[in-house]
């Protein structure tokens, strides 16, 4: 899990500029309400990358603790933070080691497909186990993972994007390969930086994320403690999952009975 360092974290938000967070955290303050404790307060996103969730969540009252693997998404994270005279807390962490999170929550988040970064099943148990023991009796967890039976038949192998900035042009070519048997989806970035002066850098980066089919998902959460509650086509609640749907939002509690860590 050592995606977005360096160069990649600083233009992480240049990439993903169009992404409609505002939209995505308001959904995700649906389900909160709708299935979570009552007056949840106490939030805690694991893979929050640069806060951009964390962010527009903490509109409605929240108080959040943002974790992520990756050090220089915390530090971009920290300095948008102070810039928009943010509370929320941000810290490094592995989302399946989470001993250095503090107290415990109502609910808990991991947005955009982050937590198809964890491959294994062995290490998935971990994470849910480490997200279940730090939630309060009845707290929920809402996460969102690649849908095995879009990406398989769907996936682009090859795709180009370009974003023109201040400085000049960024280019990302992204080639994507599966591994159908471990469910893991490989892509290999090349960005290149072209300078108004005609100049460029050029790095690259590759990226391994799993993807599921919903009853794979369901067993694995059962497994770890959580109840299913509800699934839904992405961030709404008017469309039906079927082979075309991206991306699952799903809705998982705890027990109301669970012993805190």
């Amino acid at each position: 899990m050592s995606s977005y360092v360096g160069r990649h974290a600083a233009l992480y938000d240049t990439f993903y500029s169009d992404k409609p967070y505002d939209n995505e955290a308001a959904f995700v303050h649906h389900c909160l309400t709708r299935f979570g404790l009552k007056d949840t307060k106490r939030l805690l996103e694991v893979a929050c990358g640069t806060g951009s969730h964390a962010f527009a969540l903490e509109r409605y009252g929240y108080q959040i603790t943002a974790t992520d693997y990756s050090e220089d998404m915390i530090e971009v994270a920290r300095s948008k933070a102070v810039e928009k005279k943010s509370t929320v807390t941000f810290s490094q962490a592995d989302m399946t080691n989470l001993d250095n999170v503090e107290g415990t929550f109502d609910a808990a988040i991991s947005l955009f497909d982050s937590i198809g970064y964890v491959q294994t099943n062995e290490r998935l148990t971990q994470t849910f186990n480490q997200v279940r023991q730090r939630l309060n009796p009845g707290g929920v967890f809402v996460f969102e993972f690649w849908h095995a039976a879009a990406m398989i038949p769907h996936h682009d192998a090859l795709r180009i994007r370009r974003w023109t900035t201040e400085e000049g042009t960024l280019l990302r070519v992204s080639k994507t390969s599966l591994n159908v048997a471990r469910q893991i989806s490989e892509v290999h970035y090349t960005i290149y930086e072209l300078s108004k002066d005609g100049t460029y850098k050029c790095f690259e980066e590759t990226q391994s994320n799993r993807y599921f089919l919903l009853q794979e998902m369901s067993y694995i959460i059962t497994s770890c403690g959580f109840e299913p509650v509800t699934w839904f086509a992405g961030f709404t609640e008017s469309e039906l999952i079927n082979e075309e749907t991206w991306h699952i939002v799903a809705v998982a509690r705890t027990s109301s009975t669970q012993k805190r860590i």
